[in-house]
């Protein structure tokens, strides 16, 4: 495969549509970013990196992080996650509280908040710090020992944190928080607020991609739990966008509001993309742009 004719195309296909939607105004660390960036990355499962664009801008992970969480959580072997989650398509927002409420407090899969609290709070029963446990990941997926919390970011995550800890508190109430509310609420405001690179997730997404087995070749997660993953990618991975991402590009990819994009063909390659301008149900729209045009001119689908 020419990764490089194909991102090629990406770039010539995005370009008129970067700056479109509407950057994330409602965390004010994310309402300052300039939306007309846009960059663009595939790691191979060979080692090989191709980029185009603003690969080496640091942007918040936001829901990105869901996805390594969960995989943490998966390598304690801890299944009983899923007496805590579902794994479910949501159909709505993702912090919505009313299906919460009807569903006992018992959300409908891990990549919505609701559900990502609840990962989190596991990690941390599991681990004793979930920022640490993800920093130690990402840093080591990543080649870089620098990737860190934004604390602007986490700052803002924080103060402008109520619907998620009235999901939280709601969840508290039907007895599926293990640790008290504000502290796992902390820990799952700080994973959302690791800044990284386009390129840098490319990397980290090889973790899925391969099948579970981590930079140094050895095995986080076995090829069942891996293979979840990006089943609930697909199904749940960018929120009530799901069925269209699945319609227009067919391949698992998980979204963060921060305008990244998480793209795996499992067994070849892992695929970034980072466009800071969002669609109503907080997708990049540039970025849809790029992954759409990435599966179609390199023939990937995993229909």
């Amino acid at each position: 495969m020419d990764y490089q004719h194909v991102i090629e195309q990406v770039m010539s296909a995005t370009a008129p549509h970067i700056g479109e939607g509407a950057v994330a105004d409602y965390i004010p660390g994310l309402a300052e970013v300039d939306p007309k960036q846009f960059g663009f990355a595939v790691a191979t499962v060979e080692g090989k990196l191709y980029t185009g664009g603003d690969v080496d801008v640091p942007f918040a992970i936001e829901s990105i992080s869901k996805a390594f969480a969960l995989a943490l959580v998966l390598a304690h072997q801890d299944g009983g996650i899923w007496k805590r989650v579902r794994r479910e398509p949501s159909g709505v927002a993702f912090n919505d509280l009313i299906e919460l409420q009807l569903e006992d407090g018992i959300p409908r899969n891990p990549y919505i908040n609701p559900g990502a609290i609840v990962v989190a709070d596991q990690l941390l029963t599991d681990t004793g710090d979930a920022v640490a446990a993800l920093r130690d990941l990402l840093r080591a997926e990543t080649g870089n020992p620098a990737l860190d919390v934004d604390s602007v970011i986490a700052e803002s995550e924080l103060r402008t944190g109520d619907r998620n800890r009235a999901i939280a508190y709601l969840m508290a109430s039907f007895g599926n928080m293990r640790n008290s509310v504000e502290l796992a609420l902390d820990h799952y405001f700080r994973q959302c607020s690791f800044t990284i690179t386009c390129a840098e997730l490319a990397k980290a997404g090889l973790l899925i991609a391969r099948h579970g087995l981590r930079a140094d070749g050895s095995r986080l997660l076995s090829r069942d739990d891996a293979r979840h993953i990006t089943a609930l990618m697909t199904m749940c991975g960018t929120y009530d966008g799901a069925g269209e991402y699945a319609y227009r590009i067919g391949l698992p990819v998980k979204s963060g509001v921060g305008g990244g994009l998480l793209a795996v063909v499992p067994g070849q390659c892992s695929v970034a993309a980072w466009g800071p301008g969002l669609d109503a149900k907080g997708n990049s729209v540039s970025g849809a742009v790029a992954l759409e045009t990435f599966a179609r001119v390199g023939q990937f689908s995993v229909f």
